[in-house]
C-alpha cells in the first residue's frame, strides 16, 4: 500500500515491495508522457541506467497509450572507454531495457569512445538545452550520487551540464554489488555525466530507488543538509521531484517525522 509524505519540495511515496513500487512508478511517467503528448509536439525524456530501475522500465515498456514516435531519449551518463555495444556499457542497458522495445522517436546517446572527451560534453549539453528536458528518471546511489556526482565531485552550481568525472571507490563497488561486473578492478575509473543542474532542469523528477543497500543513501537524502556531501538532497530543492522507495530502502526513514 503506497505511503505518501513530503520533505521540503520532495515529495516521498513508499510502496510495501519492489514490485509494487516500480509498477506505480511506470505508471505515473506513463501518464506524465501522455499529458505532455497533449500539449507538446515532442517530449524529451531521460532516464538512468542501473539495476533498480528494471521493475520501473519494465512497467513502463508495456504502458498502453504513449505515442513513443514523438518522444526524445537521452542517458545521463557512460563509462570512458566503453562501446554503446558493450554489455556493460550504459547505452546498451537502456537500449536492451527499454529502447528497443518502444518505437521512440529518437535516442541521444553518449559516446564514451570519443576521441575528445571535452568536445562530447559540449555536443550533448547543446542536445540537452535544445530539446529542453520535461521529465527525468533517475535514481540514487549507495553514496547519493546522482548520476555520476559523487560527493567530491558534485557542484550545485556547476557551469557545465556534462563533464568528466573520475569515480569514487563507493561508486565503482556498488556496481560490482549490482553485479554489474564480478570485481572493482573491472569497472572503469571516469565517465562522463550530466551535472547537476542538468538533471535539475528537467521540469519532473521520478526518483526510484529501492533496496536494501539503498537505505543509508535514503536516509542521508531525507535529513541531512542539502549540500554537496551528500548531492541527492538537491532532489529536496525541485519544484517537481518524487521519490519512490519500497519497504527496504525506507527502512531507516521514521515516517512519522516526514511532514
Amino acid at each position: 500500500m503506497e505511503k505518501e509524505y513530503y520533505v521540503d519540495r520532495l515529495k516521498i511515496k513508499k510502496y510495501s515491495s519492489r514490485k509494487e513500487m516500480g509498477a506505480a512508478a511506470a505508471v505515473e511517467v506513463g501518464q506524465m508522457l501522455r499529458h505532455l503528448l497533449e500539449h507538446k509536439e515532442l517530449v524529451s525524456v531521460v532516464f538512468a541506467s542501473a539495476p533498480s530501475q528494471n521493475e520501473f522500465l519494465d512497467g513502463l515498456r508495456n504502458y498502453q497509450g504513449i505515442d513513443w514516435s514523438r518522444v526524445v531519449a537521452f542517458h545521463m551518463d557512460e563509462y570512458i572507454g566503453l562501446e554503446a555495444v558493450h554489455p556493460q556499457s550504459f547505452a546498451y542497458f537502456l537500449n536492451d531495457r527499454l529502447f528497443s522495445h518502444v518505437p521512440i522517436s529518437k535516442v541521444f546517446y553518449i559516446d564514451g569512445c570519443a576521441q575528445n572527451v571535452e568536445e562530447e560534453c559540449k555536443r550533448y549539453e547543446q542536445l540537452l538545452k535544445e530539446y529542453k528536458v520535461d521529465i527525468v528518471c533517475m535514481g540514487i546511489g549507495e553514496n547519493t550520487h546522482i548520476a555520476f556526482n559523487d560527493p567530491h565531485v558534485a557542484d550545485f552550481s556547476d557551469p557545465k551540464w556534462v563533464k568528466v568525472v573520475d569515480l569514487d571507490e563507493a561508486s565503482r563497488r556498488q556496481q560490482v554489488n549490482d553485479g554489474c561486473f564480478e570485481r572493482i578492478e573491472q569497472v572503469p575509473t571516469h565517465a562522463l555525466t550530466l551535472t547537476i543542474p542538468a538533471l535539475l532542469s528537467g521540469a519532473h523528477l521520478f526518483c526510484i530507488v529501492p533496496g536494501k543497500n539503498k537505505a543509508i543513501a535514503v536516509q542521508q537524502t531525507l535529513y541531512e543538509d542539502i549540500s554537496e556531501l551528500y548531492p541527492s538532497t538537491v532532489l529536496r530543492k525541485h519544484d517537481n521531484a518524487i521519490l519512490y522507495l519500497d519497504a527496504e530502502s525506507a527502512s531507516r526513514v521514521v515516517m512519522k517525522d516526514v511532514t
